[in-house]
């Protein structure tokens, strides 16, 4: 069950054991996810080594929650995410467009206000600690992207 996942700690980059543990798969299942689903794209460093960073880490969460929690095929999750990310199909029409009440915050406080409520749009999680603003230009420039596909 997704609400007994572990907090994501606030930092920028994870490593495949890290997001294997706080998303309760195996690393070879992460291994086998990036190849079938292309909104997983780890940066890889010296030696190969895979660095997921914290929207990766929610999108494995949500992949997590369609193929187990809801029953979805490997197909299935694949398009159940391109339905959420162009918003075509019967559940992105259902569900309520958020608006976050944020007239009385300014600067970093109402970037990360805004980043909250797009991930939440989309069917992702809260993010769990504090984030910089850099973290925030970066997981905005992420949702954009996701959006365009």
């Amino acid at each position: 069950m997704a609400s007994s996942l572990p907090a994501i700690p606030a930092k920028r980059y994870f490593t495949i054991g890290e997001v294997a543990d706080l998303c309760d798969v195996k690393p070879h299942v992460l291994r086998y996810w990036e190849q079938e689903f292309v909104q997983l794209k780890p940066m890889k460093r010296r030696g190969n080594r895979r660095y997921y960073q914290h929207h990766e880490v929610l999108m494995v969460r949500r992949i997590r929650e369609l193929l187990y929690e809801q029953g979805f095929t490997i197909s299935g999750a694949r398009n159940r995410l391109r339905e959420l990310v162009t918003g075509h199909g019967k559940a992105v029409e259902q569900q309520p467009v958020l608006v976050h009440p944020a007239q009385h915050l300014q600067g970093e406080e109402l970037a990360q206000s805004h980043l909250l409520a797009a991930m939440l749009e989309q069917g992702l999680s809260e993010p769990a600690g504090a984030m910089g603003m850099e973290e925030v230009k970066e997981e905005l420039l992420q949702i954009r992207a996701l959006l365009s596909l």
